[in-house]
């Protein structure tokens, strides 16, 4: 007897994307929808959270309708409501569970809460088809970085993680700083191109009592301290060049500590995932490395990369498969740290 296909209806508002997808099995995507707020945010340097929660209210149902209607489903054809309940800013969250619990009532669907950060890794299912767990991930976004042994589809051991600012945090303070604006990863990453990553050495930070953790704020502080010298002493700042070396600096960090992890832990598979999986030099870098140590390295295109539904409907799927249902009272959880439920 042929096994039914399963297909998950995915809500993702964690931050400042409303995105809803069609997802089935996991792996094949039927539509992905994102409605993105970067425009606006823009204006304001950053994400202004009661800006983005107004966004996602306007925009949710319209985002939901048009991805039932791109995968050509009806409610009556999903099999069950995933989204994401945390981490993220509240408000946001709070918009994305509250659409979910109102279809899957409504429609007499289950409702499958999902981690943001599990969803990042889940990315990589849909355009991998021959990867399985276990393997290890490196997470790089705006708010993450983190070092995953994935032993499961729903189990996972941190065994680095930042001190302080996340990678994609460092990239957007550095990008403000020298008037590249919001969002920072991509203008750094477009600027870093022009530039020479050799023009400015930058320190790296170690940690002798975890080699796999991370710090960055000792990075952004060099960059400030170079622009102030700059400025104190008439001195001219090529914002390419600065760019360039931010990165190969914050690139080589990470590189060297998903290397290492890898090899140290016994695999020869490496996922990377989150916003910043989509940065170029670290792409380029990490599949260097990858190959000279003889590891396969996989990630998701730049579209899965971004907050997007279509990640939370193939983390939903594995959750839905293992059993795990949420109840009616599934609220948003901000602070939600991966693995827990």
């Amino acid at each position: 007897m042929e096994e039914k296909n399963i297909k998950i209806l995915a809500i993702e508002s964690s931050c400042d994307e409303t995105a809803a997808a069609v997802v089935e099995n996991g792996r094949k995507v039927l539509s992905n929808v994102i409605s993105t707020q970067i425009d606006i945010h823009t204006l304001y340097g950053g994400v202004v959270p009661e800006i983005a929660s107004r966004k996602h209210l306007e925009r949710i149902n319209q985002v939901v309708k048009e991805a039932l209607k791109q995968a050509s489903v009806t409610l009556e054809d999903i099999d069950a409501v995933a989204v994401t309940y945390g981490p993220g800013l509240v408000g946001a969250l709070l918009v994305g569970t509250a659409e979910a619990k109102a279809i899957a009532y409504a429609a007499g669907k289950p409702l499958v809460g999902v981690h943001h950060i599990e969803g990042h890794i889940a990315a990589n299912y849909i355009e991998n088809q021959d990867l399985e767990p276990p393997f290890m991930c490196l997470i790089v976004s705006g708010g993450h970085t983190h070092l995953v042994v994935v032993e499961d589809y729903d189990k996972f051991n941190i065994i680095g993680r930042t001190r302080d600012d996340a990678a994609g945090e460092a990239f957007d303070k550095v990008a403000r700083s020298i008037g590249l604006g919001y969002p920072g990863g991509p203008k750094i990453d477009k600027a870093a191109k022009l530039g020479n990553p050799d023009a400015i050495t930058f320190p790296k930070a170690k940690m002798s009592d975890n080699p796999y953790d991370f710090s960055f704020s000792g990075l952004k502080s060099a960059v400030l301290n170079y622009l102030n010298h700059a400025k104190m002493t008439g001195e001219e700042v090529n914002p390419n060049d600065l760019a360039a070396s931010f990165q190969k600096a914050v690139v080589q960090v990470l590189v060297e500590h998903a290397i290492r992890g890898t090899k140290e832990h016994g695999f020869r598979k490496l996922a990377l995932a989150g916003g910043v999986a989509s940065n170029s030099a670290l792409r380029a870098s990490l599949k260097e490395a990858c190959e000279k140590n003889g590891i396969t390295l996989y990630y998701p295109s730049p579209i899965f990369c971004t907050d997007n539904a279509a990640m939370i409907g193939a983390a939903g799927y594995y959750e839905y498969k293992k059993g795990r249902r949420s109840g009616w009272d599934l609220n948003a959880a901000a602070s939600l740290k991966l693995g827990e439920r």
